[in-house]
């Protein structure tokens, strides 16, 4: 039994995957989360409130208010404030980049972290398919709203949460919305290699304009096969997701690839770059094609009726 229990801790450590070892401080800084009410969000949170102030923005109101509540009582950080942002409205999040603007001067990492998963097929209120609507535009369009912010307060960071699932996407231009077919499982990869590109090309971007030197970096990352709500609308992948929990990250072990790209020294200057258990990771050759990162960052400034040269 001895060699059954020490099998089974090697590999629930080898599910458990990279830490981030970092005890770096943000005091005087300031972060934003999106979707830190539950799952990933909220053990990132949990985590960078012990090190600064965070602004959790999400959806629903009151599930944030509780998580927040929860953090605060926990960590000894009244600086952990709550804000409405859905990514599924331009004009929320419009709204929530306006207040933000007016109430804080400076923003220091920026997190974009909400995303849905394997949705039945439904629309944002701007007419955008969800996963594409919530996972990439939504996300593309807030750090467009607070860029200049992120720039005034450098060194500072974006992080993009995306995915394994990354690999098994495609940017099909003729038919972004899924009008014509529709699968729930692509459909979130599809959104899943977006972030990757427009990592990529933010970055690009961004050492263009010098900011190197400010240490002004965007990075995405995977966070492993965590246990979370994400798959609440899967009946089968729910039921899996319970089966097999014990290959599972937990929230807490899923957040550690956010948390190390948001806080890690040894990052300062990195940008542009996909981690996995805190680690570099392999990215699909899809994500990395600047041509299609390009057509993809202006056909998303069309949708979104915005000019971000």
């Amino acid at each position: 039994t001895s060699s059954v229990t020490a099998a089974t801790l090697s590999c629930r450590r080898y599910v458990a995957g990279g830490q981030c070892k970092s005890t770096a401080k943000l005091e005087g800084k300031v972060v934003i989360i999106t979707g830190a009410n539950t799952g990933i969000g909220k053990e990132t949170a949990r985590d960078l409130a012990r090190r600064g102030k965070v602004v959790v923005a999400c959806r629903d109101i009151a599930k944030a208010e509780a998580a927040a509540s929860e953090i605060r009582a926990e960590t000894g950080n009244q600086q952990v404030i709550v804000k409405k942002l859905d990514l599924a409205d331009t004009k929320s999040i419009r709204e929530f980049a306006e207040k933000f603007l007016a109430e804080e001067k400076e923003l220091h990492i920026l997190i974009n972290n909400a995303g849905v998963m394997l949705c039945p097929y439904s629309k944002t209120a701007d007419g955008f398919e969800m996963h594409l609507g919530v996972n990439h535009l939504g996300h593309f369009l807030l750090t467009f709203l607070l860029l200049e912010r992120l720039k005034q307060s450098a060194p500072a960071r974006i992080v993009n949460v995306s995915s394994l699932a990354h690999h098994g996407g495609r940017i099909r231009f003729h038919d972004l919305h899924g009008e014509k077919s529709y699968n729930r499982g692509l459909a979130y990869c599809h959104s899943k290699l977006a972030n990757v590109l427009f990592t990529r090309e933010l970055a690009r971007r961004l050492q263009g304009k010098s900011q190197r030197r400010a240490g002004f970096t965007a990075n995405a990352l995977h966070p492993g096969s965590v246990h979370s709500e994400l798959v609440r609308h899967s009946f089968v992948m729910t039921w899996l997701w319970k089966v097999f929990s014990f290959f599972l990250k937990t929230p807490w072990e899923g957040a550690q690839t956010s948390i190390y790209c948001a806080v890690a020294e040894e990052l300062d200057s990195v940008t542009g770059q996909y981690f996995s258990d805190c680690q570099p990771a392999y990215v699909s050759p899809r994500g990395r094609d600047d041509e299609t990162a390009k057509k993809l960052w202006s056909v998303s400034c069309e949708l979104l009726g915005i000019q971000w040269d």
